[in-house]
């Protein structure tokens, strides 16, 4: 029996070996795609990995008449990542709010595993996104990394056979860290790991660093309210909306 082409192509790419595979590292830059905006609203970026993805749609939604709201074109990933693609991410819009993370990435590393990703390197390169981001002009908001799950992080065993389990200490200096930086700057804290955390055993499996869409939702809601807390003044409005 002939095995379906599409079997035979999923079947070569799980004999390639992972340094077959452009990283997004390796990749250039792709820009954020800005919804139209016929009424010039303020334009809004958020920076970040797959978390961020997970609460894209539902800001948008929660902002929809006050801003228009783009994400980086590529997961963002770690903060190694982040310095060598920001200028690509940024590009010439005149953005008025960048609400950004990096930390999941830093902290597991995963394909990065080899690089340099202790907390102090981690704030090093937090610090150049910092600057960098500033020279926009923009309000910053910086969203801290969300709760690391309890057990050996399910792809770094799979893919990797490493079990690698963050302990609460190293977690906490991770934050720590991001978080000197974002005093040192003035830039303003939406705290997402404070709004998780009492419920991570319910949002999140033991072993996946992905939350649930009750989650998801939840840190829509957290995240649309600190964008419209700093959108210019005559685009702030009161509002009820749940994302």
């Amino acid at each position: 029996m002939t095995m379906p082409k599409f079997l035979q192509i999923l079947c070569l790419f799980a004999l390639l070996p992972s340094s077959a595979f452009a990283w997004e590292k390796d990749k250039p830059a792709s820009p954020p795609v800005i919804p139209p905006n016929p009424n010039n609203l303020p334009k809004v970026l958020l920076v970040g990995d797959s978390i961020s993805a997970s609460y894209l749609q539902p800001v948008a939604k929660a902002l929809e008449g006050k801003a228009v709201v783009a994400k980086s074109g590529d997961n963002g990933e770690s903060t190694a990542v982040g310095v060598l693609k920001i200028d690509g991410w940024l590009g010439d819009t005149k953005w008025d709010v960048i609400h950004f993370n990096w930390g999941v990435w830093d902290i597991y590393g995963w394909q990065y595993a080899a690089d340099e990703r202790s907390p102090a390197a981690y704030a090093q390169r937090l610090e150049t996104l910092v600057v960098r981001m500033k020279k926009t002009g923009a309000k910053l908001i910086w969203a801290t990394t969300t709760p690391c799950p309890p057990k050996a992080e399910g792809t770094m065993l799979k893919r990797w056979k490493k079990e690698v389990v963050i302990s609460p200490e190293l977690e906490r200096e991770y934050r720590d860290a991001a978080l000197q930086v974002m005093k040192k700057h003035d830039v303003q804290v939406n705290d997402l790991y404070a709004l998780l955390k009492p419920r991570q055993s319910e949002l999140q499996k033991e072993d996946n660093v992905h939350f649930s869409q009750a989650a998801a939702y939840m840190m829509a809601k957290q995240v649309a309210d600190s964008i419209q807390k700093n959108l210019p003044d005559e685009n702030k409005t009161d509002s009820k909306s749940k994302p």
